[in-house]
């Protein structure tokens, strides 16, 4: 079902631009923010609840923007508790502007907690996956193998984490529109992989 935009929603993609604003995607001079707007509009064709369109557009906030900036309280207070959970629940165990754990540590971390997210959780962690995966396509369409040297990870990294989180989506999921277009989001990618 197509995303219906409701004051809320706008009034969320307001504080995510702000939050973002002067952020770049890592690959190409892109505005962040086309980032959670595209995953907003991906769990929109798997759900109609406003609340997890709206924690969509939030799902980096929390991990990405100082609490100087915008709070956990400030979430709570603009969008209330459910929203806020699930912004909790897709965000990973750092804070912006402090050290930073090792990458593979803080992505077992998000793999522990997606075990035991809900399912709203698991929507927006797929869509979430599926733009980036996408977006690796169409950097490898622009950069060839040299795409893999932007991220913090290489390839046999990257594809476990997301084949890992395709696998947990599956598992929790069942078969449905998500895990089916998570999927063959990662097998685009996979295929992409350089021969080791």
């Amino acid at each position: 079902m197509p995303l219906t935009w409701t004051p809320t929603l706008d009034r969320a993609l307001a504080v995510a631009a702000r939050c973002h604003a002067g952020q770049t995607r890592k690959d190409d001079p892109t505005p962040y923010i086309t980032h959670p707007v595209a995953v907003a509009l991906i769990v929109s064709d798997f759900t109609d609840d406003e609340d997890v369109a709206v924690a969509a557009l939030l799902h980096d906030v929390l991990e990405d923007v100082p609490p100087s900036v915008y709070s956990a309280a400030d979430m709570i207070a603009d969008f209330g508790d459910r929203v806020t959970e699930l912004v909790r629940g897709v965000s990973e165990e750092k804070t912006a502007g402090e050290e930073t754990p090792p990458w593979r540590e803080r992505k077992e971390g998000y793999l522990a907690r997606l075990a035991e997210d809900s399912r709203e959780c698991l929507l927006i962690s797929a869509a979430d996956k599926i733009h980036n995966l996408r977006s690796m396509v169409s950097a490898h369409g622009r950069l060839g193998d040299d795409m893999w040297g932007v991220f913090n990870a290489g390839p046999q990294e990257k594809l476990w984490f997301y084949g890992a989180i395709a696998d947990a989506v599956a598992e929790r999921l069942g078969d449905c529109a998500a895990t089916r277009e998570l999927r063959r989001a990662v097998d685009d990618v996979v295929a992409l992989a350089p021969v080791r």
